[in-house]
């Protein structure tokens, strides 16, 4: 078996992605911003007898992506592509940190589709592979006081998709993969503590969410939406009014 690589791995999602890669035998490759952090959690997993590398990257440099890749797949074979990192910030689109905007912009989408572009050329000259991207919940629907991390994962799972139907009988599968809300520092780090999305307490933990993924990823499923609320609110879209559901959405983002 080749590797997998994981991007976003030293904490929330990805991590707990790494340690269910680990818990079925494989050898991993880990990236993220903080080494620190990678390396605690390599020395962890190498308990376990894996081979695990970290290869430290911000995906926000334009050129990381492609080294990122250029360095993981000297180091071997790379069978499974998680992209995980990802970023948001809330507020209203007038007013928040174009900066940071643009830094979810180049993670979520372009760095993700670099890698993923890459994942695909690799895995069809070595027998084929598996690709999880992690979007949202959020892909369903539009985010006000969210809008360009919502457009962002709409991308991510538009993307996916049609990549999956190119690729179908090829080898290699593309998953997505879309949680609700989950018990990382994303919500922290977008400075989303107070709205009231999160006082509704339908939080999933980050293992439960990287387990749906993984599993249903190993079996070739295309889009991978994690607990019966999850699912639920990316039904929603089919049945209200664009208008409606906009409010809706809003409503949940609003500090309280």
């Amino acid at each position: 078996m080749g590797y997998v690589l994981i991007t976003g791995a030293s904490e929330g999602i990805g991590k707990a992605i790494a340690r269910r890669a680990a818990k079925d035998g494989r050898d991993l490759i880990l990236s993220a911003r903080s080494e620190d952090k990678l390396n605690a959690l390599a020395d962890e997993l190498r308990q376990g007898g894996q081979n695990v590398h970290v290869v430290v990257a911000d995906l926000n440099a334009p050129d990381e992506a492609k080294r990122l890749w250029a360095e993981a797949a000297q180091i071997g074979p790379i069978e499974v592509l998680v992209n995980n990192a990802g970023l948001g910030i809330n507020g209203p689109f007038a007013k928040t940190d174009a900066d940071r905007e643009e830094t979810s912009v180049q993670v979520n989408m372009v760095a993700l589709t670099k890698l993923m572009k890459a994942g695909v050329q690799h895995m069809t000259g070595n027998g084929g592979g598996k690709i999880l991207n992690v979007s949202s919940t959020a892909a369903f629907m539009p985010g006000p006081h969210m809008a360009v991390y919502h457009a962002s994962k709409a991308y991510v799972l538009s993307l996916s998709e049609a990549v999956a139907q190119e690729l179908a009988g090829a080898g290699i599968t593309v998953s997505v993969l879309c949680p609700g809300p989950t018990k990382t520092d994303f919500f922290k780090d977008a400075d989303m503590k107070d709205v009231r999305l999160l006082k509704l307490g339908l939080s999933m933990s980050a293992e439960d969410v990287a387990d749906a993924g993984w599993s249903g990823m190993m079996r070739g499923k295309r889009v991978i939406v994690p607990g019966f609320m999850n699912k639920v609110f990316a039904f929603m879209p089919r049945i209200t009014p664009r208008g409606l559901l906009t409010w809706v959405v809003a409503q949940f983002y609003v500090r309280s």
